[in-house]
């Protein structure tokens, strides 16, 4: 009698079955894993790029507000 491996069903044997299935499983685990690494990756860079945009914008308030008191100055001297 044959082990289990080396039965055959309509020429397709049972160990290149589960060889098959194993590599499926292996293959989808590979690509599972690298699409969320990824997906947290884009999303530590979102994150960053999200706190930067808010950094530029308080700097660019800052500097509207420098400006406008430097405007306002000259205007004064202009006045007088």
């Amino acid at each position: 009698m044959t082990t289990i491996e080396h039965r055959e069903l309509k020429g397709i044997t049972i160990k290149n079955l589960l060889v098959t299935i194993f590599s499926t499983a292996s293959i989808v685990a590979t690509v599972m894993t690298s699409y969320l690494q990824l997906k947290d990756d884009i999303h530590d860079i979102k994150v960053s790029q999200e706190t930067q945009n808010r950094i530029y914008d308080i700097r660019l308030k800052v500097l509207e507000t420098q400006v406008s008191v430097l405007q306002h100055q000259v205007d004064e001297m202009g006045k007088k």
